[in-house]
């Protein structure tokens, strides 16, 4: 079968956004002139595509498949003994245990106490052994061999540099550093990613965070977020930053909406012209289940679901946090079902105690996914990347629908095996 130019089925890819897999979906940016092979047109592909939930995971691998990172936290994904090295190398004496087994669990106790404020207590411990170049060019690098560990092929990650100058570096500085680390670990093991730069909420400084972000575009900064706890301080305070960003037409990710509710979600997109929302679990709030099963949205949530905004969803976090009192309260499989553009992140890896593998097995296990939607989801999140238009193409066709394409073919020999 000839195909179109790739740029024709790129753009229809693009706008669509189907929930499944379609013909488009798997011509797209497939060379004209060279014969497609797709699982769709392989009829022994039916049974494989119908395997879902713990059936899956059973039989896939998940920790193999392509996944797609947005929205984790530098300073909330150390390895328990690279905080305990790098105290002992900085002389840091604030660390409850010097133990890696007993401190991790401490870390993630203490992220389980259901609210925000206690949850970001042990960032104290994260940021005070990231305050020089050699220790924050180590955590960057780490980050990379933990992606490539755990079957991602593309990440952003993000962090407030304003949190690590405790020691003399200047911004800047601390921005170079980590980018050493992280064009380190591309180098190694082949993962791609993107820096955002965090202001925060509580401080006065987000238009200095964000002309920071900006004039370090070049150098693998891809976006701008604002976090911290949204409870008395409003997107909107902080509209100048976000203004500066849109003028020099960069990328926007906020927090929004994990805890405090809607109006945190509409300031973030009114407001400050947001292009992803971090968490978003609130926006449940704004959506009505109707006695017959079916949901009439508000107009927030439509407006969301009309423009393609994707949601950076964040499953053991919001448990964590309070955000969500349970996995069956959770709007993930709601907001997947109903064809928002949602996306599995990790968060905080270290606080916790997740990775991009077990995030992707517990939403496959409880919301009952199958391959196809574990596919969705990573095109979801590479759609919705900071990346460049080339470089998003570029790795869904050659990365992810590649690796899920050679689980389908696999599984179709296993069957035919008997």
């Amino acid at each position: 079968m000839r195909v179109a130019p790739a740029e024709y089925f790129g753009f229809l890819n693009e706008i669509k956004d189907v929930s499944l897999p379609s013909a488009h979906d798997f011509c797209a940016g497939v060379p004209a002139g060279t014969l497609l092979e797709t699982t769709i047109m392989n009829p022994t592909t039916t049974s494989t595509s119908m395997l879902r939930g713990k059936e899956l995971t059973r039989r896939v691998d998940i920790g193999a498949l392509p996944k797609v990172l947005l929205h984790e936290h530098l300073d909330g994904g150390l390895r328990p003994a690279t905080v305990i090295e790098l105290a002992a190398e900085l002389g840091y004496k604030g660390l409850p245990t010097t133990d890696p087994g007993d401190l991790a669990d401490w870390f993630h106790r203490g992220a389980q106490k259901g609210n925000l404020p206690e949850y970001l207590e042990g960032f104290e411990h994260t940021i005070a052994v990231m305050q020089t170049p050699e220790t924050l060019e180590r955590v960057a690098f780490e980050f990379i061999e933990d992606m490539h560990r755990d079957g991602v092929v593309y990440a952003e990650v993000r962090f407030a540099p304003v949190y690590h100058t405790a020691r003399g570096l200047t911004q800047e500085e601390v921005i170079r550093s980590v980018i050493r680390g992280l064009r380190r670990g591309e180098k190694t093991y082949g993962v791609e990613w993107g820096l955002i730069v965090c202001a925060m909420r509580h401080m006065k400084k987000s238009l200095e965070a964000a002309e920071l972000a900006i004039r370090s575009r070049d150098e693998g900064v891809v976006g701008f977020d604002l976090a911290g706890g949204e409870e008395g301080f409003p997107p909107k305070k902080h509209v100048d930053a976000f203004q500066a960003i849109e003028r020099a037409n960069f990328n926007i990710t906020i927090h929004a909406g994990e805890a405090f509710g809607p109006k945190s979600i509409w300031q973030a997109l009114q407001f400050c012209g947001a292009h992803r929302l971090g968490h978003a679990t609130r926006l449940r709030d704004d959506i009505e289940f109707l006695p017959d099963g079916t949901m009439k949205l508000g107009r927030l949530a439509q407006y969301i679901l009309d423009r393609r905004v994707p949601l950076e969803m964040c499953l053991l976090s919001n448990l964590h946090t309070g955000a969500c009192k349970d996995l069956e309260s959770h709007p993930f499989g709601v907001f997947f079902r109903r064809g928002f553009r949602v996306c599995l992140n990790t968060d905080d890896r270290l606080m916790s105690d997740t990775t991009m593998t077990k995030e992707t097995t517990l939403a496959t296990e409880h919301f009952d996914l199958s391959l196809n939607e574990l596919e969705k989801l990573s095109l979801n999140a590479m759609k919705s990347a900071f990346a460049h238009f080339d470089q998003r193409i570029r790795i869904i066709f050659d990365r992810i629908k590649p690796g899920f394409a050679a689980v389908r073919t696999r599984l179709a020999e296993e069957e035919r095996q008997g």
